[in-house]
């Protein structure tokens, strides 16, 4: 079979491997689609921690070709979505029920061979069964969403209150589509660019922001602003370090930040501790999806998030490799690999 391997910090090429077998617990899947997330890029420059060689992809879903002897809950045929994120069970972090900082984790895609491949195994306690009917192509985007699930219920939204979304990538269109499920009334997301910034609000954004019009504390905090006060609840979904400064200064006193994109590994930002300190702000990090993916492949199957104007463009294995490798072109949101792409 085809499959995009990482062999080296920069090196990566689509190589003819064999055909994996599942093992008693799992499933092998054929992938139907699995996306291009920013830690791919990461991975791909030695940003983020992985183990070469290895095959990337850790947002996929497809169709059950064969399980194990040992698999009970699943058959060929079922449509599936994977949590690509596995957890030892048994370390002090996952007994405390925190598996997202197991200090073992393995994850699909990073660590073990993942979706950019026309076929991967996944043990059966990570699968998630989709409905047969669904656009195969959503499947690949119940693990961002799971990420954001987990984000959003840190942030603790209260009906009736006012968020702001910095980056108006894949995350952050989807957090204001969640922070709008979670009662929120007032949800402005900020971003560059001006066709994101439309999309937010045909997806629930009650106001937009260009963050190059002006001071972005003063357009949204100033005695003019759309939030004189602040808000009640800042998600940081860019992962840069402009957007991570910027965040606790747009929060009002005694607000929620919650960091849910992800930098690159090593890199420092400056923060004011005082200013935490004095207006009792709340920092909150938010790291993978701790019991979260359950509930994004609900979502995602009941057509409560909207996801077609989030798929910037398909693409198949071949292609792959050079769109990983390169920055996303302006625009885009989403790039979906289709190893069976027509």
């Amino acid at each position: 079979m085809k499959a995009v391997r990482l062999e080296a910090t920069g090196e990566l090429f689509l190589r003819d491997v064999a055909k994996p077998a599942p093992g008693p617990d799992e499933l092998l899947v054929r992938i139907e689609a699995c996306g291009i997330c920013g830690t791919d890029r990461h991975l791909f420059l030695g940003e983020f921690p992985s183990k070469p060689p290895v095959t990337l992809g850790h947002e996929f879903a497809g169709l059950v070709e064969a399980v194990g002897s040992g698999v009970t809950d699943f058959r060929p045929g079922m449509r599936i979505t994977g949590d690509p994120n596995i957890a030892c069970g048994r370390c002090p972090e996952c007994q405390r029920g925190r598996v997202n900082l197991c200090r073992n984790l393995r994850a699909i895609g990073i660590h073990r061979d993942g979706g950019f491949a026309e076929y991967v195994i996944v043990p059966q306690k990570q699968a998630f069964v989709l409905p047969t009917d669904i656009d195969p192509l959503h499947g690949a985007f119940c693990e961002p969403l799971a990420c954001c699930l987990h984000g959003v219920d840190l942030a603790d939204i209260d009906a009736g209150s006012s968020v702001v979304v910095l980056g108006g990538g894949v995350i952050g269109l989807l957090v204001v589509q969640l922070a709008r499920l979670a009662g929120a009334t007032r949800v402005v997301l900020v971003t560059r660019s001006a066709e994101k910034r439309r999309l937010a609000e045909s997806l629930g954004a009650t106001a937009t922001v260009d963050a190059n019009a002006g001071d972005l504390v003063e357009q949204l905090t100033g005695a003019n602003g759309l939030l004189p006060a602040g808000a009640d609840v800042v998600i940081e979904c860019a992962g840069v370090a402009e957007t991570i400064e910027q965040a606790p200064a747009l929060a009002r006193r005694g607000g929620t930040v919650v960091i849910l994109g992800v930098m690159p590994q090593g890199v420092k930002v400056g923060i004011e501790p005082f200013d935490l300190l004095f207006r009792e702000i709340k920092l909150v990090n938010s790291f993978l999806n701790p019991f979260t993916h359950g509930r994004a492949a609900d979502l995602i199957a009941s057509g409560t998030i909207r996801i077609d104007p989030l798929i910037s463009r398909r693409i198949g294995l071949a292609e792959a490799s050079e769109a990983i490798g390169n920055p996303a072109p302006s625009g885009e949101i989403r790039a979906l690999v289709v190893p069976h792409l027509a």
